[in-house]
């Protein structure tokens, strides 16, 4: 009897820290690196093609998400991963000062996205396994509202202090390196409350190492499933090209910013980097995905899946204005930023929405796996151009680019199959 009170934990202890846990190392991962590698005066060619690879972890995590059922408890793998990012950030906080700081810092952030996606993979199944239905309904909203909290944190507050201290020292290594050094001990943190205060439920079991061979045959029928839906070629194509333009563009927004006006850009500092585009834009994102998906089960996605398009793709346009008006009023750039950001929230929920409609039927929680990885892929390739292109043509007609390359989601849009009353509320 002694397990007993750890089976039913009161999923207010450990949900919110679980899902910090999980968002934490992904932005900085995605989108940290960016700001801090331009801190360090490495060029936008090398920033967008080296950091994009970092999505890698999570286009091939439907691969191995097996291999996380089979080899130990769910609940093992998280404070494992845990402990493995606070690691991974200490190697960051300790290597930032060092020569060769690009290969080095790359290492461990290679080291962080994998630990992150195998995290992503025990803690969504953890949840659903450690939760009752009526939990996971009520508790749906929380990990939504903890996993933007982390965004917040990592891209907002981490980012204005790392800005704080290198404008107070002048030295931005030592300002990341504190930085990143603060995110360890976080982390080793989490890995440690998690370790004793994560419920044990019955059914959180490895599974056995025999049966690999039947459940290896068993995942590639499931995986092969996929890929026989009807149209599948234009259900690709939707996966990869939705968000072409975006893909770009997320990955020059924080140099675009960063940038002195004589190089194109709006002189912004660390600082207030980290206030507009990681709190300012990130609320937005959050207010836009929240209206885009009250919007969806009102009406159905088949009513929305236009204007949705308009907005995760129009609001890019802003960005052709401020690399030619390059304003020095922060509040316009916060309201630009915004709208932007806020299309994008609103936009991106047709895109989920999507991915269920695609992975309906028998196997639907792998074939929204593998749909998950499609979606990383799709952010992953047209984000390791972005910085080369941008050095060739400039920020003004990068932006332009950008426009035309959201063109394509247009066309496909024409051909996907979808059922009109698909994602609208019952009112039963």
């Amino acid at each position: 009897m002694p397990d007993a009170p750890a089976r039913t934990r009161d999923p207010w202890a450990w949900i919110p820290t679980l899902y910090l846990a999980e968002g934490l190392p992904y932005v900085v991962v995605m989108t940290v690196s960016v700001v801090m590698y331009k801190g360090f005066g490495i060029s936008n060619t090398d920033i967008a093609l080296y950091t994009s690879w970092l999505y890698l972890p999570w286009v091939v995590k439907p691969l191995w998400s097996p291999v996380v059922d089979i080899l130990g408890t769910r609940r093992r793998w998280i404070w494992a991963m845990q402990l493995c990012i606070g690691g991974g950030l200490a190697g960051l906080a300790l290597t930032a000062p060092l020569p060769h700081v690009f290969q080095w810092t790359l290492a461990f952030f290679w080291l962080l996205a994998f630990n992150s996606a195998t995290h992503d993979i025990a803690a969504d199944g953890f949840y659903m396994l450690a939760t009752t239905e009526k939990q996971q309904a009520f508790f749906v909203g929380v990990r939504s509202m903890f996993y933007r909290i982390a965004m917040i944190a990592g891209q907002g507050l981490l980012v204005m202090l790392a800005g704080t201290i290198q404008t107070r020292t002048g030295n931005p290594r030592l300002a990341w390196a504190v930085a990143m050094g603060v995110l360890a001990v976080v982390f080793l943190g989490f890995g440690l409350w998690h370790r004793f205060v994560l419920p044990r439920p019955p059914v959180d079991r490895p599974g056995e190492a025999r049966r690999i061979p039947q459940f290896t045959k068993e995942f590639l029928r499931t995986f092969g499933s996929f890929f026989r839906k009807p149209r599948i070629g234009v259900l690709l194509l939707f996966l990869l090209l939705y968000r072409l333009g975006e893909a770009q563009l997320v990955k020059m927004v924080a140099p675009f910013l960063l940038d002195a006006p004589a190089q194109g850009g709006l002189g912004l500092t660390t600082t207030q980097l980290g206030f507009v585009y990681g709190t300012v834009g990130i609320i937005a994102l959050t207010f836009g995905g929240i209206l885009g998906g009250w919007m969806v089960a009102r009406d159905g996605l088949k009513a929305w899946l236009w204007p949705m398009l308009l907005a995760i793709h129009l609001p890019d346009a802003i960005f052709i204005y401020l690399a030619y008006a390059q304003p020095t009023n922060l509040l316009l750039v916060q309201i630009c930023v915004a709208v932007e950001q806020f299309g994008y929230g609103f936009g991106f929920a047709a895109y989920l929405m999507y991915m269920i409609y695609i992975a309906r039927g028998e196997h639907q929680t792998a074939h929204y796996a593998i749909c998950t990885g499609f979606m990383a892929l799709g952010m992953m390739l047209p984000g390791m151009w972005s910085g080369w292109l941008q050095e060739l043509v400039g920020y003004k007609h990068f932006f332009a680019w950008v426009i035309l390359a959201t063109l394509p989601s247009f066309f496909v849009a024409l051909w996907i199959p979808l059922d009109a009353g698909f994602g609208k509320r019952s009112t039963a």
